[in-house]
C-alpha cells in the first residue's frame, strides 16, 4: 500500500512513522531544516518511553514520488489551495486523498443530497480549486484527534492520542476505506469507519470554531476560557448557532454542549492552535473553522450574531498581527546625519 503523507509535519509525521514502521510504503512532502533532518536520519519518533527510527521516502518534489494509493493531506487547511496543481503526480486513476485537515473539508456538499448537494464552499475552497483539482470523488474524510510536536527537526514527539476517525461521504463501507482502516489498525492508530463521517467533523469543530478565535483574543488556555463564565457563556452561544445550522444540515450531535465545553476544559492548560499560530507570526485557520459556518448559516437564512462578531474581531486580530510581522520584516530607513555648517 502506498501512502504519501503531504505535510509531513507533527501529526502527520506522527502517522506516517506509524504506518511505516507496520509495513506501508510511505513516503513524506515535507520543507525545510525538518525534511532535511528526515532525509538524513529518517523520521525519528517519540513515543511510549522510547524512540523509535522509520525510513520513509522525503521530498519537497510530488514528482519523485509518483501515484499513490492514498494521499493523507495534513496541512493548515488554508494552505491546500495552493497546493493542489502541485499535488497532481501523486494521484493515479484511483488514488484516494484523505482529509485530516481542520474545520469544513472541500468535500463537504459531495453525495449529501437534499438541495445543495455538489455545492462548494467559497471560504474553504475559493474559486472550486479543490473540488475540480482533486476531486470530490477521491475524497475519505479524516478527522485527527491525536497531539504531537516536532522537538527538532526530524525528531516528532507523540503527546497523546492515536483516533484518527475516517469515512466515505456517502457513509458506505467501501473496499478502500475498509483497507485503509485495517492498515491504520495494524499501526496502532485507532482509525474506525464512521458512517456519517459530517458528524465526526462537526463534532471537533464545534469545539474549535469557539476556543480558537476565543484563545487568540484573550490569549487564555482551554481551561481559563471553558472555566470563566463569561468567555464560557460566550463559547456556549457561538456553539448554539452553529448546533442549529448543523442540525439544518443533518448533523447529529452525540453529546451535549455542556459535555462538550467540559470535555475542553479538562484537556487543562493547553494553547489552541491558533494561539499558537499568533504567537509564532504563522497565519491563523479562520475561515475553515468560523467563516465557514458564517457561510454555511447564510446559506440556509441562519442568523449567527456571536459568530459574527467574534469572526470580526478575529480578522482584525488577525490583519494587526500580519502588518506587525511586515513592519518589524521591512528593512530599517537610513539615518540622515546632519552636519554641522
Amino acid at each position: 500500500m502506498k501512502i504519501c503523507i503531504y505535510g509531513a509535519g507533527a501529526i502527520g509525521g506522527y502517522m506516517g512513522a506509524q504506518l511505516a514502521l507496520a509495513g506501508a510504503d510511505v513516503s513524506f512532502i515535507a520543507r525545510g531544516p525538518h525534511l532535511a533532518a528526515m532525509q538524513a536520519n529518517g523520521v525519528r519518533l517519540q513515543i511510549e518511553g522510547e524512540e523509535r527510527v522509520a525510513k520513509v521516502r522525503c521530498s519537497s518534489d510530488p514528482r519523485e514520488l509518483g501515484p499513490q494509493d492514498y494521499v493523507f493531506i495534513t496541512l493548515k487547511a488554508h494552505q491546500v489551495p495552493g497546493v493542489v496543481d502541485l499535488m497532481q503526480p501523486l494521484l493515479g486513476p484511483e488514488t484516494a486523498v484523505v482529509t485530516g485537515v481542520n474545520g469544513i473539508p472541500y468535500w463537504y456538499f459531495h453525495k449529501h443530497g437534499g438541495e445543495f448537494a455538489g455545492r462548494t464552499l467559497e471560504s474553504v475552497d475559493p474559486g472550486g480549486k479543490q473540488w475540480q483539482g482533486l476531486g470530490p470523488e477521491r475524497a475519505i474524510g479524516c478527522v485527527l484527534y491525536p497531539a504531537a510536536e516536532i522537538v527538532a527537526p526530524g525528531v516528532i514527539k507523540h503527546v497523546y492520542g492515536k483516533k484518527f476517525p475516517i469515512g466515505e461521504p456517502d457513509g458506505t463501507r467501501s473496499d478502500r476505506v475498509t483497507r485503509l482502516s485495517e492498515m491504520m489498525a495494524k499501526a496502532d492508530l485507532d482509525a474506525p469507519v464512521r458512517d456519517n463521517i459530517r458528524d465526526e467533523i462537526w463534532l471537533k469543530l464545534w469545539g474549535n470554531l469557539c476556543f480558537n478565535p476565543i484563545s487568540a483574543l484573550t490569549h487564555g488556555t482551554l481551561d481559563i476560557i471553558t472555566s470563566d463564565p463569561a468567555t464560557r457563556a460566550l463559547s456556549k452561544q457561538m456553539m448554539l448557532e452553529a448546533k442549529d445550522i448543523a442540525e439544518r444540515f443533518g448533523v447529529h450531535f452525540r453529546v451535549d454542549v455542556e459535555r462538550r465545553i467540559d470535555g475542553a476544559g479538562a484537556v487543562g492548560a493547553h494553547k489552541t492552535s491558533m494561539l499558537q499560530d499568533l504567537e509564532a507570526g504563522r497565519a491563523m485557520e479562520i475561515d475553515p473553522l468560523l467563516t465557514v459556518v458564517q457561510e454555511m448559516g447564510r446559506m440556509i437564512a441562519q442568523p449567527t450574531p456571536m459568530i459574527d462578531a467574534v469572526l470580526g474581531l478575529i480578522k482584525q486580530r488577525d490583519r494587526m498581527a500580519q502588518a506587525t510581522l511586515a513592519a518589524n520584516a521591512a528593512p530599517a530607513a537610513p539615518v540622515k546625519v546632519a552636519k554641522a555648517a
